[in-house]
């Protein structure tokens, strides 16, 4: 069994409206984080994971995705799977719960466009 515990717990700023708190499981299959998106991320043009896919769970708020050119309203208690090399990006103000397979790493999350 693994553990993260809320004070072991890492925060990353990705933008000025997006704040990523990541729990460590120490498993390079899958991880999972806490992200808080208040506005557009990113800012302008979309976003890929090259190599990971991801599950993300509206946990509180609501807004949009948009993946590949195409829009979903998102509110709490929805759930979105976007693979590895889809285009996307996030807009409104919303708690999201991201598990990513294998886990992700920020050097495979590039800015496409």
């Amino acid at each position: 069994m693994k553990i993260s515990l809320k004070q072991q717990a890492t925060e990353r700023k990705n933008s000025e409206v997006c704040v990523v708190t990541k729990h460590d499981i120490e498993d390079a299959t899958l991880d999972f984080a806490i992200v808080k998106i208040n506005g557009r991320y990113p800012d302008q043009g979309r976003v890929t994971n090259t190599q990971c896919k991801e599950i993300v769970y509206v946990h509180q708020g609501n807004g949009k995705v948009v993946v590949n050119h195409k829009e979903y309203q998102l509110n709490t208690g929805d759930a979105v799977l976007i693979e590895a090399g889809e285009k996307f990006f996030w807009e409104g103000s919303m708690n999201l719960f991201i598990s990513c397979t294998p886990a992700f790493t920020i050097d495979q999350h590039q800015q496409v466009d």
